[in-house]
Protein backbone atom coordinates (compact mmCIF):
# COMPACT_ATOMS: atom_id res chain seq x y z
CA UNK A 1 0.00 0.00 0.00
CA UNK A 2 1.47 3.29 -0.89
CA UNK A 3 2.09 6.06 1.92
CA UNK A 4 -0.64 8.06 -0.04
CA UNK A 5 -3.43 5.56 0.33
CA UNK A 6 -2.82 5.55 4.08
CA UNK A 7 -2.66 8.74 4.40
CA UNK A 8 -5.53 9.83 2.47
CA UNK A 9 -7.94 6.82 4.74
CA UNK A 10 -6.15 8.96 8.14
CA UNK A 11 -8.28 11.78 8.27
CA UNK A 12 -7.97 14.01 11.08
CA UNK A 13 -5.84 11.67 12.84
CA UNK A 14 -3.35 14.05 14.45
CA UNK A 15 -6.12 16.91 16.07
CA UNK A 16 -6.65 14.80 19.23
CA UNK A 17 -4.47 15.50 22.49
CA UNK A 18 -1.51 13.27 23.14
CA UNK A 19 1.21 12.00 21.54
CA UNK A 20 1.74 12.46 17.99
CA UNK A 21 2.76 8.47 17.78
CA UNK A 22 0.15 7.44 20.08
CA UNK A 23 -2.56 9.03 18.09
CA UNK A 24 -1.42 7.59 14.90
CA UNK A 25 -1.48 4.31 16.86
CA UNK A 26 -5.02 5.28 17.55
CA UNK A 27 -6.18 5.80 13.90
CA UNK A 28 -4.07 3.05 12.45
CA UNK A 29 -5.99 0.56 15.18
CA UNK A 30 -9.15 2.05 14.12
CA UNK A 31 -8.86 1.22 10.48
CA UNK A 32 -7.22 -2.33 11.28
CA UNK A 33 -10.45 -3.23 13.33
CA UNK A 34 -13.13 -1.87 11.05
CA UNK A 35 -11.22 -4.02 8.23
CA UNK A 36 -10.66 -1.27 5.71
CA UNK A 37 -6.72 -2.03 6.49
CA UNK A 38 -7.59 -6.47 5.82
CA UNK A 39 -5.32 -9.06 7.56
CA UNK A 40 -1.75 -9.08 4.97
CA UNK A 41 -2.08 -5.62 3.63
CA UNK A 42 1.31 -4.76 3.78
CA UNK A 43 1.77 -0.70 5.12
CA UNK A 44 4.86 1.75 4.00
CA UNK A 45 8.04 1.63 5.02
CA UNK A 46 8.91 3.95 8.53
CA UNK A 47 10.78 6.56 6.14
CA UNK A 48 7.96 6.47 3.56
CA UNK A 49 5.02 7.70 5.43
CA UNK A 50 6.61 9.98 7.72
CA UNK A 51 7.49 11.75 5.00
CA UNK A 52 3.80 11.90 3.57
CA UNK A 53 2.59 12.67 7.39
CA UNK A 54 5.46 15.28 7.91
CA UNK A 55 6.26 13.58 10.90
CA UNK A 56 9.28 12.13 12.13
CA UNK A 57 10.54 8.53 11.56
CA UNK A 58 10.35 7.81 15.27
CA UNK A 59 6.90 8.75 15.32
CA UNK A 60 6.09 6.15 12.52
CA UNK A 61 8.80 3.86 14.45
CA UNK A 62 6.65 3.94 17.67
CA UNK A 63 2.73 3.64 16.62
CA UNK A 64 4.05 0.52 14.68
CA UNK A 65 5.81 -1.07 17.94
CA UNK A 66 2.63 -0.38 19.73
CA UNK A 67 0.52 -1.91 16.95
CA UNK A 68 3.12 -4.59 17.28
CA UNK A 69 2.74 -5.37 20.44
CA UNK A 70 -0.89 -5.86 20.48
CA UNK A 71 -0.51 -8.09 17.81
CA UNK A 72 -2.60 -6.23 15.04
CA UNK A 73 0.48 -5.73 12.90
CA UNK A 74 3.66 -8.03 12.09
CA UNK A 75 7.01 -6.91 11.17
CA UNK A 76 9.83 -8.73 9.77
CA UNK A 77 13.35 -7.97 7.65
CA UNK A 78 12.88 -7.93 4.10
CA UNK A 79 8.82 -8.91 4.49
CA UNK A 80 8.30 -5.54 5.55
CA UNK A 81 5.57 -4.18 7.82
CA UNK A 82 2.11 -5.77 7.68
CA UNK A 83 -1.26 -6.18 9.42
CA UNK A 84 -1.56 -9.42 11.12
CA UNK A 85 -3.74 -12.57 10.04
CA UNK A 86 -3.70 -14.49 6.69
CA UNK A 87 -5.01 -12.51 3.60
CA UNK A 88 -8.58 -14.33 2.08
CA UNK A 89 -7.98 -15.66 -1.57
CA UNK A 90 -9.60 -13.23 -3.48
CA UNK A 91 -9.88 -10.16 -1.34
CA UNK A 92 -9.57 -6.67 -2.49
CA UNK A 93 -9.46 -3.67 -0.50
CA UNK A 94 -11.40 -0.91 -0.31
CA UNK A 95 -10.63 2.03 -2.55
CA UNK A 96 -9.23 5.13 -0.63
CA UNK A 97 -11.41 7.64 0.82
CA UNK A 98 -10.82 10.81 -0.93
CA UNK A 99 -10.08 13.43 1.96
CA UNK A 100 -12.84 15.35 0.53
CA UNK A 101 -15.70 12.89 1.15
CA UNK A 102 -13.80 11.80 4.59
CA UNK A 103 -13.46 15.20 5.86
CA UNK A 104 -18.04 14.66 5.75
CA UNK A 105 -17.73 10.91 7.02
CA UNK A 106 -15.70 12.00 10.36
CA UNK A 107 -17.47 13.44 13.51
CA UNK A 108 -16.68 17.04 13.99
CA UNK A 109 -14.09 18.49 15.96
CA UNK A 110 -14.39 22.14 17.74
CA UNK A 111 -10.97 22.06 17.76
CA UNK A 112 -10.68 22.11 13.67
CA UNK A 113 -11.08 24.49 10.77
CA UNK A 114 -12.46 22.51 8.16
CA UNK A 115 -11.32 23.90 5.03
CA UNK A 116 -11.48 20.86 2.54
CA UNK A 117 -15.60 21.47 1.42
CA UNK A 118 -16.12 24.46 -0.27
CA UNK A 119 -19.88 25.11 0.34
CA UNK A 120 -21.76 27.80 2.07
CA UNK A 121 -21.41 28.03 5.91
CA UNK A 122 -25.39 28.73 6.65
CA UNK A 123 -27.96 28.66 4.95
CA UNK A 124 -29.71 32.20 3.80
CA UNK A 125 -33.04 33.16 5.28
CA UNK A 126 -34.70 32.85 2.13
CA UNK A 127 -34.26 28.76 2.59
CA UNK A 128 -37.10 29.11 5.29
CA UNK A 129 -38.64 31.43 3.58
CA UNK A 130 -38.96 28.97 0.51
CA UNK A 131 -40.69 26.39 2.82
CA UNK A 132 -43.06 28.71 4.06
CA UNK A 133 -44.31 29.31 0.64
CA UNK A 134 -44.79 25.72 -0.32
CA UNK A 135 -47.18 24.58 2.98
CA UNK A 136 -50.38 25.40 1.78
CA UNK A 137 -49.31 23.40 -1.70
CA UNK A 138 -48.44 20.57 0.52
CA UNK A 139 -51.73 20.49 2.34
CA UNK A 140 -53.74 20.30 -1.05
CA UNK A 141 -51.98 17.30 -2.51
CA UNK A 142 -54.09 14.70 -2.92
CA UNK A 143 -53.92 11.58 -4.53
CA UNK A 144 -50.44 11.86 -5.09
CA UNK A 145 -47.51 8.88 -3.67
CA UNK A 146 -45.15 11.36 -4.00
CA UNK A 147 -42.54 9.27 -6.01
CA UNK A 148 -41.24 10.86 -9.10
CA UNK A 149 -37.84 9.39 -10.22
CA UNK A 150 -37.32 12.29 -12.99
CA UNK A 151 -37.63 14.93 -10.51
CA UNK A 152 -41.53 16.84 -9.62
CA UNK A 153 -42.45 18.56 -12.80
CA UNK A 154 -42.80 21.71 -11.69
CA UNK A 155 -38.66 22.14 -10.63
CA UNK A 156 -38.59 20.19 -14.45
CA UNK A 157 -40.31 22.94 -15.86
CA UNK A 158 -38.80 25.22 -13.66
CA UNK A 159 -35.29 24.45 -15.38
CA UNK A 160 -36.10 24.10 -18.52
CA UNK A 161 -37.63 27.67 -18.28
CA UNK A 162 -34.10 28.86 -17.13
CA UNK A 163 -31.86 26.88 -20.02
CA UNK A 164 -33.91 28.12 -22.79
CA UNK A 165 -33.48 32.06 -20.93
CA UNK A 166 -29.66 31.12 -21.13
CA UNK A 167 -29.82 30.23 -24.64
CA UNK A 168 -30.26 26.41 -24.47
CA UNK A 169 -33.88 25.61 -25.65
CA UNK A 170 -34.67 22.85 -22.89
CA UNK A 171 -37.42 20.79 -22.94
CA UNK A 172 -39.15 19.43 -19.17
CA UNK A 173 -38.73 16.20 -21.08
CA UNK A 174 -34.88 16.76 -21.12
CA UNK A 175 -34.37 17.18 -17.32
CA UNK A 176 -33.82 15.19 -14.47
CA UNK A 177 -33.85 16.15 -10.91
CA UNK A 178 -31.30 14.55 -8.75
CA UNK A 179 -30.06 14.81 -4.98
CA UNK A 180 -27.43 16.89 -5.23
CA UNK A 181 -24.82 17.33 -8.44
CA UNK A 182 -23.08 14.43 -6.77
CA UNK A 183 -25.61 11.83 -7.51
CA UNK A 184 -26.07 13.54 -10.95
CA UNK A 185 -22.37 12.57 -11.39
CA UNK A 186 -22.69 9.17 -10.21
CA UNK A 187 -26.00 8.15 -12.32
CA UNK A 188 -24.40 9.75 -15.39
CA UNK A 189 -20.81 7.52 -14.83
CA UNK A 190 -23.18 4.51 -14.32
CA UNK A 191 -24.81 5.03 -17.43
CA UNK A 192 -21.89 5.59 -19.56
CA UNK A 193 -19.02 4.23 -17.93
CA UNK A 194 -18.09 0.83 -17.81
CA UNK A 195 -14.87 -0.90 -16.41
CA UNK A 196 -11.68 0.03 -18.55
CA UNK A 197 -13.93 2.12 -20.19
CA UNK A 198 -10.99 5.53 -20.80
CA UNK A 199 -12.77 8.53 -19.51
CA UNK A 200 -10.82 12.08 -20.08
CA UNK A 201 -10.69 14.92 -17.42
CA UNK A 202 -9.00 18.03 -16.66
CA UNK A 203 -5.89 17.57 -14.28
CA UNK A 204 -6.63 19.21 -11.63
CA UNK A 205 -10.62 18.41 -11.39
CA UNK A 206 -13.06 17.90 -9.02
CA UNK A 207 -12.09 15.11 -6.81
CA UNK A 208 -15.85 14.16 -6.94
CA UNK A 209 -15.89 13.30 -10.04
CA UNK A 210 -13.10 11.06 -10.26
CA UNK A 211 -13.92 9.24 -7.69
CA UNK A 212 -17.23 8.31 -9.22
CA UNK A 213 -15.72 6.96 -12.74
CA UNK A 214 -12.82 5.09 -10.32
CA UNK A 215 -15.56 3.50 -8.67
CA UNK A 216 -17.12 2.63 -12.08
CA UNK A 217 -13.66 1.26 -12.77
CA UNK A 218 -12.58 3.63 -15.51
CA UNK A 219 -8.99 4.43 -16.18
CA UNK A 220 -8.56 8.45 -16.55
CA UNK A 221 -6.47 10.34 -18.52
CA UNK A 222 -5.62 13.67 -17.90
CA UNK A 223 -5.50 16.92 -19.74
CA UNK A 224 -4.87 20.26 -19.13
CA UNK A 225 -7.55 22.06 -17.48
CA UNK A 226 -10.09 23.57 -20.55
CA UNK A 227 -8.94 19.77 -22.11
CA UNK A 228 -6.45 21.24 -24.46
CA UNK A 229 -5.72 18.76 -27.09
CA UNK A 230 -9.02 17.29 -26.83
CA UNK A 231 -9.60 16.29 -29.97
CA UNK A 232 -6.27 14.49 -30.56
CA UNK A 233 -7.23 12.62 -27.55
CA UNK A 234 -10.10 11.62 -28.41
CA UNK A 235 -8.29 10.31 -31.67
CA UNK A 236 -6.05 8.26 -29.44
CA UNK A 237 -8.32 7.14 -26.51
CA UNK A 238 -11.87 6.73 -28.09
CA UNK A 239 -12.87 7.72 -24.37
CA UNK A 240 -16.33 6.87 -23.42
CA UNK A 241 -16.60 10.05 -22.20
CA UNK A 242 -15.15 13.78 -21.26
CA UNK A 243 -15.90 15.87 -18.30
CA UNK A 244 -15.51 19.46 -18.14
CA UNK A 245 -15.83 22.29 -15.85
CA UNK A 246 -16.01 25.22 -17.99
CA UNK A 247 -17.00 28.26 -15.89
CA UNK A 248 -14.98 28.77 -12.66
CA UNK A 249 -13.19 25.40 -13.31
CA UNK A 250 -12.75 23.33 -9.84
CA UNK A 251 -10.33 24.57 -8.30
CA UNK A 252 -8.30 26.83 -10.35
CA UNK A 253 -11.62 29.06 -11.40
CA UNK A 254 -10.56 28.95 -15.13
CA UNK A 255 -12.94 29.87 -17.49
CA UNK A 256 -13.39 28.45 -20.96
CA UNK A 257 -13.64 30.87 -24.23
CA UNK A 258 -16.37 30.59 -26.28
CA UNK A 259 -13.94 29.26 -28.96
CA UNK A 260 -12.99 26.66 -26.66
CA UNK A 261 -16.98 25.43 -25.89
CA UNK A 262 -17.44 25.36 -29.47
CA UNK A 263 -14.51 23.36 -30.04
CA UNK A 264 -15.45 20.78 -27.33
CA UNK A 265 -19.19 20.31 -28.30
CA UNK A 266 -18.12 19.43 -31.59
CA UNK A 267 -15.45 16.72 -30.67
CA UNK A 268 -18.23 13.99 -31.51
CA UNK A 269 -17.45 12.09 -27.61
CA UNK A 270 -20.24 12.56 -24.89
CA UNK A 271 -19.04 15.50 -22.71
CA UNK A 272 -19.99 15.78 -18.76
CA UNK A 273 -20.54 19.81 -18.78
CA UNK A 274 -20.20 20.18 -14.97
CA UNK A 275 -21.62 24.10 -14.18
CA UNK A 276 -22.33 23.29 -10.80
CA UNK A 277 -19.59 26.40 -10.03
CA UNK A 278 -21.07 28.24 -13.08
CA UNK A 279 -23.54 30.45 -10.82
CA UNK A 280 -20.50 31.49 -8.31
CA UNK A 281 -19.49 34.49 -10.87
CA UNK A 282 -18.20 38.20 -8.99
CA UNK A 283 -20.58 40.94 -9.83
CA UNK A 284 -19.85 42.28 -13.38
CA UNK A 285 -18.61 39.49 -14.87
CA UNK A 286 -20.33 38.14 -17.99
CA UNK A 287 -22.26 35.03 -18.04
CA UNK A 288 -20.45 32.53 -20.69
CA UNK A 289 -22.22 30.30 -22.95
CA UNK A 290 -23.20 26.59 -22.28
CA UNK A 291 -21.00 24.23 -23.94
CA UNK A 292 -24.87 22.70 -24.52
CA UNK A 293 -25.62 26.12 -26.62
CA UNK A 294 -22.95 24.11 -28.84
CA UNK A 295 -23.98 20.82 -29.22
CA UNK A 296 -26.39 17.92 -29.06
CA UNK A 297 -24.09 15.57 -27.50
CA UNK A 298 -23.30 18.09 -24.39
CA UNK A 299 -24.80 16.83 -20.87
CA UNK A 300 -25.41 19.11 -18.85
CA UNK A 301 -25.17 19.17 -14.56
CA UNK A 302 -26.00 21.66 -12.29
CA UNK A 303 -26.51 22.32 -8.73
CA UNK A 304 -27.92 24.36 -5.92
CA UNK A 305 -25.66 23.14 -2.74
CA UNK A 306 -22.77 25.31 -3.85
CA UNK A 307 -24.85 28.77 -4.52
CA UNK A 308 -27.77 28.37 -2.08
CA UNK A 309 -26.46 25.93 1.03
CA UNK A 310 -25.03 22.28 1.12
CA UNK A 311 -27.88 20.72 3.28
CA UNK A 312 -30.04 21.81 0.11
CA UNK A 313 -30.04 18.39 -2.03
CA UNK A 314 -31.04 19.47 -5.40
CA UNK A 315 -28.98 18.68 -8.85
CA UNK A 316 -30.05 18.25 -12.27
CA UNK A 317 -28.75 16.78 -15.60
CA UNK A 318 -29.76 18.12 -18.73
CA UNK A 319 -29.64 15.68 -21.58
CA UNK A 320 -31.44 14.05 -24.19
CA UNK A 321 -34.31 12.63 -23.55
CA UNK A 322 -33.46 8.59 -24.24
CA UNK A 323 -30.38 9.10 -21.70
CA UNK A 324 -32.76 11.12 -18.87
CA UNK A 325 -35.48 8.33 -19.49
CA UNK A 326 -32.30 5.49 -18.82
CA UNK A 327 -31.34 7.64 -16.04
CA UNK A 328 -34.79 7.92 -14.61
CA UNK A 329 -34.94 4.15 -14.87
CA UNK A 330 -31.25 3.70 -12.67
CA UNK A 331 -32.15 6.61 -10.19
CA UNK A 332 -35.67 4.37 -9.18
CA UNK A 333 -33.60 1.45 -8.34
CA UNK A 334 -31.71 3.50 -6.01
CA UNK A 335 -34.38 5.85 -4.02
CA UNK A 336 -37.49 5.89 -6.42
CA UNK A 337 -37.20 9.60 -6.49
CA UNK A 338 -36.00 12.43 -4.08
CA UNK A 339 -37.76 14.72 -1.70
CA UNK A 340 -40.45 16.34 -2.84
CA UNK A 341 -41.10 19.39 -0.67
CA UNK A 342 -37.39 20.20 -1.11
CA UNK A 343 -37.94 20.41 -5.04
CA UNK A 344 -40.93 22.75 -4.03
CA UNK A 345 -38.86 24.48 -2.93
CA UNK A 346 -36.17 25.23 -5.02
CA UNK A 347 -38.51 26.68 -7.57
CA UNK A 348 -38.57 29.19 -5.34
CA UNK A 349 -34.85 29.16 -5.10
CA UNK A 350 -33.53 29.13 -8.47
CA UNK A 351 -34.16 33.13 -9.18
CA UNK A 352 -31.30 33.33 -5.76
CA UNK A 353 -29.09 32.25 -8.27
CA UNK A 354 -29.22 35.59 -10.00
CA UNK A 355 -28.95 37.89 -7.02
CA UNK A 356 -26.02 40.09 -6.85
CA UNK A 357 -25.96 39.92 -2.67
CA UNK A 358 -24.49 36.03 -3.65
CA UNK A 359 -22.08 37.84 -5.87
CA UNK A 360 -20.61 40.00 -4.10
CA UNK A 361 -20.45 38.07 -0.54
CA UNK A 362 -18.10 35.84 -2.84
CA UNK A 363 -16.38 38.91 -3.87
CA UNK A 364 -15.75 40.18 -0.56
CA UNK A 365 -14.94 36.54 0.74
CA UNK A 366 -12.55 35.98 -1.99
CA UNK A 367 -10.78 39.50 -1.62
CA UNK A 368 -10.72 38.79 2.22
CA UNK A 369 -8.50 36.06 1.91
CA UNK A 370 -6.09 37.33 -1.40
CA UNK A 371 -5.00 40.00 1.01
CA UNK A 372 -4.60 37.74 4.31
CA UNK A 373 -2.44 35.15 2.69
CA UNK A 374 -0.35 37.30 0.26
CA UNK A 375 0.64 39.21 3.76
CA UNK A 376 1.41 36.33 5.84
CA UNK A 377 2.78 33.93 3.12
CA UNK A 378 4.26 36.47 1.11
CA UNK A 379 6.47 33.77 -0.66
CA UNK A 380 3.33 31.38 -1.95
CA UNK A 381 1.73 31.77 -5.52
CA UNK A 382 -1.84 32.47 -4.59
CA UNK A 383 -3.69 33.53 -8.24
CA UNK A 384 -6.61 35.72 -8.11
CA UNK A 385 -9.83 34.91 -10.26
CA UNK A 386 -13.48 36.20 -11.02
CA UNK A 387 -15.49 33.47 -9.72
CA UNK A 388 -15.70 30.42 -7.98
CA UNK A 389 -15.22 29.79 -4.60
CA UNK A 390 -11.27 28.34 -4.34
CA UNK A 391 -8.03 29.53 -4.41
CA UNK A 392 -5.18 27.19 -6.25
CA UNK A 393 -2.36 27.69 -4.30
CA UNK A 394 1.34 26.86 -5.27
CA UNK A 395 3.90 26.30 -2.47
CA UNK A 396 6.85 27.50 -3.42
CA UNK A 397 8.42 23.81 -1.48
CA UNK A 398 7.35 21.29 -0.49
CA UNK A 399 4.31 19.22 -0.97
CA UNK A 400 0.38 19.72 -0.33
CA UNK A 401 0.14 15.98 1.60
CA UNK A 402 2.47 16.28 4.08
CA UNK A 403 1.68 20.23 4.10
CA UNK A 404 -1.55 19.17 4.99
CA UNK A 405 -0.23 17.08 8.01
CA UNK A 406 1.23 19.90 9.21
CA UNK A 407 -1.84 22.03 9.03
CA UNK A 408 -4.05 19.40 10.89
CA UNK A 409 -1.85 19.09 13.86
CA UNK A 410 -2.30 23.20 13.80
CA UNK A 411 -6.02 22.73 13.44
CA UNK A 412 -6.58 22.91 9.81
CA UNK A 413 -8.15 20.66 7.67
CA UNK A 414 -7.59 21.49 4.01
CA UNK A 415 -6.76 19.91 0.88
CA UNK A 416 -3.71 18.71 -0.84
CA UNK A 417 -3.38 18.73 -4.64
CA UNK A 418 -2.47 15.58 -5.21
CA UNK A 419 -5.98 14.35 -4.77
CA UNK A 420 -7.18 16.34 -7.40
CA UNK A 421 -4.69 15.71 -10.31
CA UNK A 422 -4.33 11.78 -11.99
CA UNK A 423 -0.94 13.22 -13.80
CA UNK A 424 0.88 13.67 -10.38
CA UNK A 425 1.59 17.17 -11.41
CA UNK A 426 -0.22 19.47 -8.45
CA UNK A 427 1.16 17.85 -5.42
CA UNK A 428 2.90 21.40 -5.17
CA UNK A 429 -0.42 22.40 -4.51
CA UNK A 430 -3.12 23.14 -1.95
CA UNK A 431 -6.70 24.08 -2.49
CA UNK A 432 -8.37 26.85 -0.14
CA UNK A 433 -11.62 27.61 -0.25
CA UNK A 434 -13.13 31.10 0.78
CA UNK A 435 -16.81 30.08 1.36
CA UNK A 436 -16.40 30.26 5.51
CA UNK A 437 -17.20 33.87 7.03
CA UNK A 438 -14.39 36.30 7.23
CA UNK A 439 -13.51 35.99 10.66
CA UNK A 440 -12.79 32.29 10.65
CA UNK A 441 -10.88 32.86 6.86
CA UNK A 442 -8.93 35.29 9.23
CA UNK A 443 -8.09 32.26 11.56
CA UNK A 444 -7.17 29.45 8.89
CA UNK A 445 -4.57 32.32 7.65
CA UNK A 446 -3.15 31.95 10.68
CA UNK A 447 -3.13 28.83 11.40
CA UNK A 448 -1.79 27.92 7.74
CA UNK A 449 1.13 30.68 8.48
CA UNK A 450 2.24 28.89 12.12
CA UNK A 451 1.88 25.80 10.21
CA UNK A 452 4.26 26.68 7.34
CA UNK A 453 6.67 28.37 10.11
CA UNK A 454 7.17 24.58 11.34
CA UNK A 455 6.89 22.65 7.72
CA UNK A 456 10.11 20.27 7.07
CA UNK A 457 9.66 18.57 3.96
CA UNK A 458 12.49 16.08 3.31
CA UNK A 459 12.88 18.48 0.01
CA UNK A 460 13.43 22.41 0.20
CA UNK A 461 14.25 23.17 -3.03
CA UNK A 462 11.62 25.02 -5.38
CA UNK A 463 9.84 23.71 -7.17
CA UNK A 464 10.11 23.11 -10.93
CA UNK A 465 7.61 24.32 -13.14
CA UNK A 466 5.30 21.21 -14.33
CA UNK A 467 4.40 19.64 -17.21
CA UNK A 468 0.88 17.75 -18.00
CA UNK A 469 0.57 14.81 -20.36
CA UNK A 470 -1.58 12.41 -20.79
Amino acid sequence: MRPIEVVDRLGRWSSGRGPLYVLLAARLRGLIDDGELPPGVLLPPDRALAGALAVGRTTVVAAYDLLRAEGRITRRQGSGTRVAGVATDGQQEDAPVDPLFLDSLEARDDGVLLAVCAAPVDPPPQLAEAFARIAPELAHVDDDIGYYPYGHPSLRQALAERYTARGVPTRPEQILVTNGGQQALSLLAHALVSPGDQVLVEAPTYPGALEVFREQGAVLRGLPVGLDGFEAAVRERRPAVAYVIPTYQNPTGSVLSALARQRLAGAGVPLIEDEVPGDLGFPGEPEPMPIAAYGDAVISIGSLSKSIWGGLRIGWVRAATPLVNRLARLRAVHDLGGNIPTQLAAVHLLPLLDAPELRETLKTRHDHLYKQLTQALPTWEIPTVHGGQCLWVRLPYGDGTSFAQTALRHGLAILPGAGLDITGTSNAHIRLHYRAHPNALTEAVHRLAQAWTTYNPSATHPHPRPTIAI
